[in-house]
């Protein structure tokens, strides 16, 4: 009777033992899934930047992330108020009349790690570029007023995480994650 109770108590032994270690085994389980979730995170995040330049005047957008941004949606700004393209834009910049401009579409594009592109180069009249010149009112106007300019740019990574970007004007940019981008409206940009 003496070594049946014994053999029980071991068996109990070897059951919670057995129990403890295939907790551990589990724990250790969930903690490496999670540390290669991050790190897949890691290796896809985009991150995305807007500025302009004065000499030629133009505006940039680069992924500087090391994974590819898809974009979702895009607003631009002049004076904090939408506008629908950028021939609007230069005509809240310039006022009324023909205004010359080159462009690249920015919605619906991925753009790779280490991609940048120029979104928009106004021209002069001759449609060149307006290089730097003091001695030029329209790059003097358009070097004063670019920073008029902002964006408001959602996009996500392949896992489907997704930032909206602010940037452009004189305040520093700021990226703030987001559940998911909202869908085009009225104030949405259209190249």
């Amino acid at each position: 009777m003496a070594n049946n109770q014994e053999t029980r108590r071991a068996s109990r032994y070897d059951a919670i033992i057995a129990t403890l270690v295939g907790l551990c085994a589990l724990c250790v389980s969930a903690y490496t899934a999670y540390m290669q979730r991050q790190q897949v995170r890691a290796m896809v995040w985009p991150i995305l930047e807007f500025d302009s330049s004065n000499a030629p005047i133009h505006f940039t957008l680069a992924n500087k992330g090391v994974g590819p941004a898809i974009i979702r949606h895009v607003i631009v700004k002049v004076d904090d108020q939408p506008v629908k393209n950028w021939k609007e834009a230069l005509g809240r910049l310039l006022g009324p009349g023909e205004h010359l401009g080159s462009e690249s579409d920015m919605s619906g594009r991925v753009f790779a790690a280490g991609e940048s592109m120029t979104a928009f180069t106004p021209r002069d009249a001759e449609n060149n570029p307006l290089n730097f010149d003091k001695s030029n009112p329209l790059w003097v106007k358009m070097n004063q007023d670019r920073f008029r300019v902002t964006v408001e740019i959602c996009y996500c990574s392949t896992l489907d995480e997704c930032w909206t970007l602010r940037g452009g004007g004189l305040t520093p940019s700021t990226t703030t994650e987001t559940g998911r981008c909202p869908s085009p409206s009225a104030t949405s940009f259209q190249q």
